[in-house]
């Protein structure tokens, strides 16, 4: 497949050159046109896989995101950026945050999000969005560069939200996300369009060293807290792993 367009709680930027920075800056109007869509799910359908739309029913969790889109844009000065969620510990629900933030970014019809699944070794993302991945993803293209990151971008069941799924399980992930391709893709992806946002999908910070890595890679990180779940000391010690001008702020999940 190709496409042409890759495109609660508290909330209190750089990155290296890679080969995209030769691609042509394309234009908003130019960007959005050239997008193809899938088919579309109905409203009813989104809200049974717990994504958010703009027409919601219960207009309550899309303005929480709404609330987290207005401030991170605030941080960035209105600046395209990337965001780096993650989760305190497993089962905290980082990758429905990340995938519903990324279609609150996309309540604009002139803006665009790119979710990458970066949770290798859980990934959800491409079953909850829709999404064949019979080109592979993430760790395929890494692999094989020479295939072209058209090929593992893939529309959604969400318009104008686009997704790089994990693909093929390995082992030793870290080394793939400190790598020059890595960094170089994520420019590329980053400098192509000004209209579009990146979200990185990333394992909990507990128990592996990967959210660190791919905080490198961000410009914000979203730290993702189980309500009821993860104690304030442990949210202090996965916080005191990122850099504090990245630390976007907090968000608690799975509230009542």
């Amino acid at each position: 497949m190709r496409d042409d367009h890759t495109g609660e709680g508290q909330l209190p930027v750089g990155s290296n050159t890679g080969p995209g920075d030769q691609l042509p800056r394309k234009s908003d109007s130019q960007s959005i046109a050239l997008m193809e869509e899938t088919r579309a799910l109905v409203p009813s359908q989104l809200e049974q896989r717990r994504l958010i739309h703009a027409e919601q029913s219960s207009r309550s969790q899309a303005d929480v995101f709404r609330e987290i889109r207005t401030r991170l844009l605030e941080l960035a000065n209105d600046q395209n950026f990337i965001t780096l969620v993650v989760a305190v510990s497993p089962g905290c629900g980082a990758s429905f945050v990340a995938r519903n933030l990324a279609a609150a970014f996309a309540f604009d019809q002139s803006k665009t999000s790119l979710l990458i699944d970066c949770n290798l070794r859980y990934p959800e993302q491409h079953r909850v969005l829709g999404v064949d991945t019979d080109n592979g993803g993430l760790i395929d293209f890494l692999d094989h560069p020479s295939r072209g990151i058209q090929s593992v971008i893939y529309p959604t069941v969400l318009r104008h939200v686009r997704l790089i799924p994990a693909g093929t399980a390995r082992e030793n992930v870290g080394e793939y996300f400190s790598s020059f391709r890595m960094r170089a893709m994520v420019d590329s992806l980053r400098s192509r369009y000004n209209d579009r946002y990146i979200f990185l999908d990333g394992p909990a910070v507990k128990g592996s060293p990967d959210a660190r890595i791919l905080a490198e890679l961000a410009d914000f990180v979203v730290l993702v807290a189980g309500y009821g779940k993860d104690t304030p000391a442990a949210i202090m010690q996965a916080a005191s792993r990122f850099d504090r001008s990245k630390l976007a702020g907090v968000i608690f999940n799975q509230a009542p």
